[in-house]
């Protein structure tokens, strides 16, 4: 098959031929018909990930066609339509137990623990875990973003931020996951502050219903963001994933406030400083949110197939497999405008 494969940290990928993978007891093999590009599949390539190991290659978010069943799969045949989460259960340990699939403690990833979806094919682990139906009607450019940034931003904004119409949500750095989140917020009746340094990204974070755009470049986001919602966020969400984020996004809320964590803090950037005298003081939430299980989607993909929801629109560009070597290069530097999909097949 032919995939996008990197040797080292930080140094262009290549596309080339290699061996297709085999299913793993358990598993399936999906051929790969769209695949996010996304910032966590960046920091992988820059070496910010403990569980990549060279040569790799990259990608967690896809949609394709199951090719091919593992021994011990029951609910899954050949050329039924697929997604699933990026982070793939085991399904037998205390936290699947508890349903709670997304911190599984024996978890796999596509593109991080094993090689992933820059590809033709790509082998997923305990299929009757973790693979999630594509209904006929939903493309697959469309459902490839619900794997990670679509279903991680809903699970952020419902499940930890627990967002209630008439809130005011504000939602830091306007990629993939901060435009689904402010989708996600708007339809769920919230007011919304989108907080960015791209004016393109603020453009489409209004027409995915932001009631107020914050241009991060202009002074104090936070301040900004207090005036804007009259003293403060309900609640807020750090989708980039910067120590200036996170901390612009705990200073802008208000009185027992909730910021939920979304984007990744590579180890190298120090962590984040956040402003823990107010944390304390204002008894504000400060909370985690990893990705979404598959038996949790059946409420996000109703909303999506009623039209409530519209991940398609936040797909701005679609390019092919020798496309992607540059353009995950490209996400250190580009600013965020939308979603882009890769098609290993055109």
């Amino acid at each position: 098959m032919r995939a996008v494969v990197f040797e080292r940290y930080g140094e262009q990928a290549e596309v080339r031929e290699v061996a297709d993978p085999a299913p793993p007891t358990g598993g399936v093999v999906v051929r790969v018909e769209a695949t996010g590009l996304c910032r966590s599949d960046w920091h992988g390539w820059m070496g910010h990930d403990p569980d990549i190991v060279l040569p790799h290659v990259p990608g967690h978010e896809l949609a394709g066609v199951v090719e091919a069943v593992g021994a011990g799969v029951t609910g899954w045949r050949a050329g039924d339509r697929v997604t699933a989460p990026f982070v793939c259960a085991c399904g037998r340990c205390a936290e699947c137990a508890a349903g709670q699939h997304q911190v599984c403690a024996r978890q796999t990833q596509p593109g991080f623990t094993h090689w992933g979806s820059f590809a033709e094919y790509v082998a997923l682990d305990h299929a009757d875990v973790n693979l999630v139906a594509v209904p006929d009607g939903l493309a697959y450019t469309t459902a490839a973003g619900l794997g990670c940034r679509f279903a991680t931003a809903f699970r952020a904004v419902v499940a930890r931020g627990r967002v209630a119409a008439g809130e005011w949500v504000a939602v830091h750095g306007c990629g993939g996951v901060g435009l689904s989140a402010v989708m996600i917020a708007a339809a769920a009746g919230a007011r919304v502050v989108a907080v960015d340094t791209s004016p393109e990204a603020l453009d489409l974070a209004r027409k995915f219903g932001a009631a107020h755009a914050v241009d991060a470049t202009a002074g104090d986001a936070a301040a900004a963001v207090r005036e804007a919602t009259g003293g403060g966020a309900h609640l807020s969400l750090d989708a980039l994933g910067s120590p200036v984020t996170a901390a612009a996004s705990v200073a802008g809320l208000r009185r027992r406030g909730r910021h939920v964590q979304v984007g990744l803090l590579p180890e190298a950037a120090g962590g984040a400083v956040l402003p823990m005298e107010r944390v304390i003081g204002w008894e504000l939430e400060i909370l985690g949110s990893h990705g979404m299980a598959a038996h949790a989607y059946p409420p996000m993909m109703e909303l999506v197939r009623s039209g409530m929801l519209r991940p398609d629109l936040l797909v701005t560009s679609v390019i092919p497999l020798d496309a992607a070597p540059a353009a995950l290069a490209a996400m250190g530097s580009a600013a965020g405008r939308g979603v882009t999909v890769i098609q290993p097949g055109s």
